[in-house]
């Protein structure tokens, strides 16, 4: 999940795996494989700086609830 502001200064986690594309327009509007848009004041670039930082910090942690606890 990543962590984003709307034009009217409210902060949103969205799905960072849901997102299919982020494009400026000037504004920045962030669409989901849902069908769903939303506009967001973060760049292109910090969007995907976001989504980047959130994958690292995933594959950093594993998968804990798959380890043996034997």
């Amino acid at each position: 999940m990543i962590e984003v502001t709307r034009l009217n200064e409210s902060k949103i986690i969205v799905n960072a795996e849901l997102i299919e594309s982020v494009e400026e327009t000037p504004d920045t509007v962030i669409s989901f494989v849902t069908g769903k848009k939303i506009i967001v004041k973060e760049s292109r670039q910090e969007i995907k700086n976001l989504v980047i930082l959130y994958k690292r910090e995933f594959m950093a942690t594993g998968f804990p609830w798959l380890d043996d606890k034997e």
